[in-house]
Parts: structure tokens; sequence; C-alpha cells
């Protein structure tokens, strides 16, 4: 992983797994993770804050208050 900041994460989400990619301002990939549903709990709480971007679906509604409740700025795709 690159020690350029992350300015925007990308979220897959799944019923099981979620596949992220972190990147910079410019859009260079810093990051790539496949976590289940309890690595993606922590890790909203835990990554630094950024822009959190996910496809509009039910469970994007849950995972957006997650993310938004540890300080991050959500972003719903329709």
């Amino acid at each position: 992983m690159s020690t350029q900041a992350i300015h925007i994460i990308g979220i897959d989400l799944g019923k099981n797994w979620f596949h992220l990619v972190g990147m910079d301002e410019k859009g260079k990939p810093l990051l790539r993770k496949k976590l289940n549903r309890t690595q993606l709990a922590e890790f909203a709480t835990t990554a630094s804050t950024c822009i959190v971007a996910m496809e509009s679906c039910p469970g994007s509604q849950y995972w957006g208050r997650k993310f938004q409740n540890a300080g991050h700025t959500v972003r719903v795709i329709r």
C-alpha cells in the first residue's frame, strides 16, 4: 500500500464478500481488499475518513449509515 492518502473508496456490495478499491485524488489505485461482513464493519471504523462510494441496493442504506457514523462521506450511486 502506498503512503499517499486515500481520497475515495469504492465498494462492491455483496451478500457475504465485499470488494474495495481505494484511490488517491488522481484516481490511482492505492488499496484493494476483499472483506467479509465483520471485516467491513471494522474497516468502516478504523479507516481514515474519506469519500465512500457504493451502488444503490438494499444493503447500501445499512452500510452507508455504518460508514457515515464513522465520519466518512457516503455517496450512493443510483
